[in-house]
């Protein structure tokens, strides 16, 4: 009998031969940008990706509100507690007490870059994946890197470390995420160059807002604690005018409450917690085409007025069965001009939908065989902690054969407030 031929990628002894698992399992150096592999296992090698590491940023509503030294602080906190901490990127701005707040953390050496004749410096991000620390400190997120860097912006390099499983702090000004750019040169007249897109901070592991008083941040601006003496007057006149920072902070303070906000509700859905857990108030309305729709939307806008609250506008479209009886009874009610009544129920749903919008209610339209158990489900997904609805105005027929809304609604919802709207309000 002949010999068996040796497998393809096998050696005349019967083991693997080396180059073919190399290859077979991409192995070699640039095959993939980041990989970390488990130690083999006796009969096999098997690839598996490196844990992406924790993103953590430092908010803030302006320049010297105190990003870097919180930054720098908190890699000694970590290196205190054993954590392999390397400064990646940092910008004292000659601050002196920013410089002091360095002290002994490890400051791995800038990439020297040449462009137009000069040198300039960036953060050498191979060299920090090479180091591997368990925590790297980067600066100015929104950086826009020397022509001839790797990356364009200094973001990207901040997700080459964080794929080779690398944590970070870094951070950041509100002004420069890119869906507020138009808002913020509204605000200061400045138009800022360097943006970033919003999903880098949605992606975030953590957002903390660094925040203090517009007049105290003027008030270390003349100290000299942000800029040097001869820039001091020209930005305390422009872009660090009281009225500016103080509506750059409350975009900073909204963008971090939306953060958390968004970071409850995914921690409710992986925990399944379907209470209602009530840290912000919003109020739902119920509207169709009937005249006194208007009031309610109107009271309702009231109620989320006084509350500091978001309002939501629900309509939902009978489908099915009872769409099918809902059709019955208008024939007979409008018999020989249904297709009109039809018609302006249409325009009048529409204008109700509207006069909603000009309220800055969000819309939503649903279609469902049960209005109330569609009203439940929107206000269990929107976390809704108040429902204004209409009185009834059906016949005891339709509530014998369609049953009434305001009842479900009632019994769905025993965890919500709900409010009903006199029927003689819209005739006052």
């Amino acid at each position: 009998m002949d010999a068996q031929l040796p497998e393809k990628g096998a050696r005349d002894d019967g083991r693997p031969d080396p180059e073919a698992l190399l290859k077979k399992y991409n192995l070699r150096a640039g095959d993939v940008e980041v990989q970390a592999f488990t130690s083999p296992a006796a009969d096999s090698v098997q690839a598996t990706p490196a844990p992406r590491g924790r993103l953590r940023v430092y908010l803030g509503a302006a320049a010297g509100v105190g990003k870097t030294y919180a930054m720098l602080n908190e890699g000694h906190r970590r290196k205190e507690r054993g954590t392999d901490v390397v400064v990646g990127y940092v910008e004292t701005h000659k601050r002196p007490q920013t410089q002091a707040q360095l002290g002994d953390l490890e400051v791995l050496p800038r990439k020297k870059i040449a462009y137009r004749g000069v040198t300039l410096e960036e953060m050498d991000t191979d060299a920090l994946i090479a180091r591997h620390p368990e925590l790297v400190l980067v600066d100015e997120l929104a950086h826009t890197n020397v022509a001839g860097s790797k990356h364009t912006k200094r973001y990207q390099d901040v997700f080459d470390l964080l794929a080779a499983g690398i944590d970070v702090v870094t951070t950041l000004n509100v002004q420069h995420l890119e869906s507020l750019n138009d808002l913020v040169e509204s605000i200061t007249g400045v138009r800022v160059r360097e943006t970033l897109p919003d999903r880098i901070l949605d992606q975030a592991d953590e957002v903390e807002l660094i925040d203090i008083a517009p007049h105290a941040l003027q008030q270390r601006m003349k100290h000299g604690n942000i800029y040097p003496p001869e820039r001091i007057d020209a930005a305390l006149n422009n872009f660090f005018r009281e009225g500016n920072l103080t509506a750059l902070r409350e975009i900073a303070l909204r963008r971090t409450a939306d953060k958390t906000e968004a970071q409850l509700q995914q921690y409710m859905t992986d925990h399944e917690i379907t209470t209602q857990w009530s840290t912000t108030e919003r109020v739902l309305v119920g509207f169709d085409a009937r005249p006194q729709s208007r009031s309610i939307i109107r009271d309702a806008w009231r109620l989320a007025h006084g509350m500091h609250a978001d309002l939501i506008a629900l309509s939902v479209q009978l489908e099915g069965y009872p769409a099918f009886l809902r059709h019955v009874m208008t024939l007979f009610k409008h018999a020989g001009h249904v297709n009109q009544y039809y018609e302006e129920q249409r325009q009048h749903l529409e204008e109700h939908a509207l006069f909603a919008e000009d309220l800055g209610a969000e819309v939503i339209r649903r279609t469902s065989t049960d209005i109330a158990l569609a009203m439940s489900e929107v206000a269990h997904e929107r976390h809704i902690t108040q429902i204004v609805l209409g009185q009834p105005a059906h016949s005891q027929w339709e509530v014998l054969l369609l049953g009434s809304v305001t009842n479900r609604v009632l019994r769905l919802n025993s965890d919500v407030d709900i409010h009903l709207v006199p029927l003689q309000r819209k005739k006052r």
